[in-house]
């Protein structure tokens, strides 16, 4: 008799947390996860007028965050209370890169938090599986890699977890054909996506970054485990738009972090050789972290250019590469750039009426690539240089005597502060994700041939800086090289 009352006591303890459980789904406040509260705030402050116009609120959101903020989690806990309190008849697609990594990650995280809400749990038992139901209410797994399975894949709620890999077109029709509300979450290990250019940047698209500090639930193993990557000593930086700050004892000023204004280091984390910045970064602090092997990895953004003698730098881009147009300066501790052209232009005519048009100076040098070369109905094969000579622009061809890694080495002995004008978006792009090439994993001294066109333009100019040697050719007027014009 005592037994079955300690296990009917037992079960009613577990039907009240069950019940609290359910029942708090319905609330928000400071201590649940942030990644919750936005969620339930974003689709019950949804407002649609007659014709099924969204009037009021958001159509999708983005979690951004660190490693073990929550997210996930989160997301399941919502796709529950929609189930339980919101619809009795819907359809709620999660789509993940492939269905083979549902196996390894949210099969895992529905095993554990279904039974704690009393529901059915599939994943008990099964080894694989497409769909299940909360109520009336379906759930579906898609995999990213079969963008044939959204042809009529409708829902009104759409989930997509870990969306970095997701390619932007299967996004769009996964997307397009939710009815209600979609959300997708990513720990931001890079810094250049289709989501950072033209989904956080919607209107209706409301977006929050949190870290591990921001989820209550989060094990002390894990958390410790994170916390053991941090470089620096804990309260000597802080994080503003994306950005690390430290104080600069050299100029008393709280300045970006760089490579000569670091912050007190982590003794303890260096001493166990868990200290990593990058996975710090990005799975400590949230951050999109610059990638690993990035060449010019800290530089300073000014916002106008400085008042010193300048020269251009000169990278041709036809079809899909952009032309690109630096103004540059230095001295014996800094290089300024200004990138002012960044398109791809075919032909030195067009060139010619866009450095006219941006009102390039025809007597400031420009140095320009030696290599690059353009097909003339005219005149066959003839060097972009010398046309553009011909045009009257002081430009002659870069001699390249050393190495591209030597000038590159050369350039990060110096301070690179970049203008923010109207293209330093472009110019962040390329300092973010310039870097050296791997192999098998490990990196070589050999700079990857992409994300480079400002840079080589800078370079092409601080080669020049530094050299005399000018291609003799480029001596010669055009009508000692038999141009006409």
């Amino acid at each position: 008799m005592e037994i079955s009352r300690l296990l009917l006591l037992k079960q009613l303890l577990a039907d009240k947390k069950c019940f609290d459980l359910r029942k708090s789904l319905c609330e928000i406040n400071d201590e649940r996860n942030k990644n919750y509260n936005l969620l339930y705030t974003a689709i019950n402050e949804q407002q649609y007028d007659e014709d099924g116009k969204l009037v009021k609120g958001f159509r999708g959101a983005i979690l951004e965050g660190s490693s073990r903020s929550g997210k996930t989690w989160a997301s399941i806990y919502i796709i529950i209370w929609i189930c339980l309190y919101k619809e009795t008849n819907c359809t709620v697609n999660i789509l993940k890169e492939t269905y083979n990594e549902f196996k390894t990650t949210l099969y895992n995280d529905f095993k554990k938090i279904l039974p704690l809400f009393n529901l059915p749990n599939p994943f008990e038992k099964a080894e694989e599986i497409k769909g299940f139901k909360i109520g009336k209410n379906k759930i579906n797994f898609l995999g990213a890699d079969k963008p044939s399975k959204f042809h009529g894949a409708q829902c009104e709620y759409l989930y997509v977890n870990e969306m970095l890999p997701v390619k932007q077109a299967v996004f769009n029709q996964a997307k397009m054909r939710c009815t209600k509300f979609w959300w997708g979450d990513y720990n931001p290990s890079v810094t250049v996506h289709y989501i950072y250019e033209s989904v956080i940047t919607r209107d209706d698209v409301t977006f929050l970054r949190t870290t591990l500090l921001d989820n209550p639930d989060i094990s002390f193993a894990e958390k410790n485990e994170i916390l053991s990557y941090e470089p620096w000593k804990p309260g000597s930086y802080i994080v503003k738009d994306n950005s690390l700050l430290c104080y600069n004892k050299k100029t008393g000023k709280v300045e970006v972090i760089s490579s000569t204004n670091q912050p007190p280091p982590h003794l303890e984390n260096i001493r166990q050789g868990t200290a990593d910045e990058f996975m710090w970064k990005v799975y400590g602090l949230g951050l999109r972290g610059a990638m690993k092997g990035v060449i010019f990895e800290h530089v300073d953004y000014i916002d106008k250019f400085p008042d010193l003698a300048y020269t251009y730098g000169l990278d041709f881009g036809f079809t899909t590469d952009p032309t690109a147009l630096t103004k540059c300066a230095e001295d014996e501790k800094n290089i300024y750039i200004e990138l002012l052209c960044y398109e791809p232009i075919e032909t030195p005519g067009a060139i010619n009426e866009f450095f006219n048009a941006l009102g390039i100076e025809k007597n400031i040098p420009i140095t320009a690539d030696s290599s690059d070369k353009y097909t003339s109905n005219h005149n066959g094969t003839v060097e972009m240089v010398r046309d553009l000579r011909g045009f009257g622009w002081t430009i002659k061809k870069v001699s390249k005597t050393k190495s591209v890694m030597h000038w590159l080495l050369s350039m990060k002995t110096k301070k690179i502060h970049i203008v923010k004008n109207h293209l330093h978006k472009k110019a962040e792009i390329e300092q973010q994700m310039y870097k050296m090439r791997e192999i098998g994993g490990i990196a070589i001294n050999q700079p990857l041939d992409k994300y480079n066109h400002m840079w080589d333009s800078a370079r092409y100019r601080h080669m020049s800086y530094h050299t005399v040697e000018i291609d003799e050719k480029m001596t010669k007027t055009p009508q000692q090289l038999g141009l006409n014009y």
